[in-house]
């Protein structure tokens, strides 16, 4: 790999953080301030036409006064539907791989949290429980695809819901 490099040695930047780093240049800003978590609950998957005729897919979550819809892939909505609906595949896609390999580890999913919006972009984390708690840093997507499959509850960060609101 290091002839992706044009130094042999590598990049000689690697105490900076990587340029889709969130929080770069502001140093006021607290990753996952955005107020206390609430419990939500999956309300469908949804499929849409954009403007430009491509199709967009989100996983609507809502606390049953406030809906928040998250954009998601299509790889991501179908690795959601298929677990919401009982659907085993006949060979395990990723996130049924990811649940096969932590059932071997005795590791559960504990909850799945949705705690950070930058740049219209969300920022979630699964908590993993086995001897101790390990926070696993996510896209959101992944997170309750993950949730899904261990029944685990899935929790959105209060300011997020409300700036949802005003979106409506």
């Amino acid at each position: 790999m290091p002839e992706e490099f044009p130094d042999p040695e590598g990049p000689d930047n690697l105490e900076e953080p990587p340029s889709f780093f969130p929080y770069d240049g502001e140093p006021d800003r607290v990753p996952g301030s955005m107020g206390e978590l609430i419990e939500v609950q999956i309300e469908g998957i949804y499929q849409g036409d954009a403007p430009n005729g491509a199709v967009t897919r989100f996983v609507m979550v809502t606390d049953g006064e406030r809906r928040l819809p998250i954009m998601i892939g299509g790889f991501e909505a179908h690795a959601i539907n298929t677990s919401l609906e009982g659907v085993r595949p006949d060979r395990p896609m990723t996130h049924d791989l990811l649940r096969n390999i932590l059932d071997r580890l005795d590791v559960a999913v504990d909850r799945v949290v949705i705690d950070d919006l930058w740049n219209e972009i969300y920022y979630a984390k699964i908590y993993l429980k086995s001897d101790e708690e390990m926070e696993i840093d996510c896209r959101p997507s992944d997170a309750i695809a993950m949730a899904v499959r261990f029944n685990a509850p899935i929790f959105v960060a209060d300011g997020i819901l409300e700036a949802s609101r005003d979106l409506e």
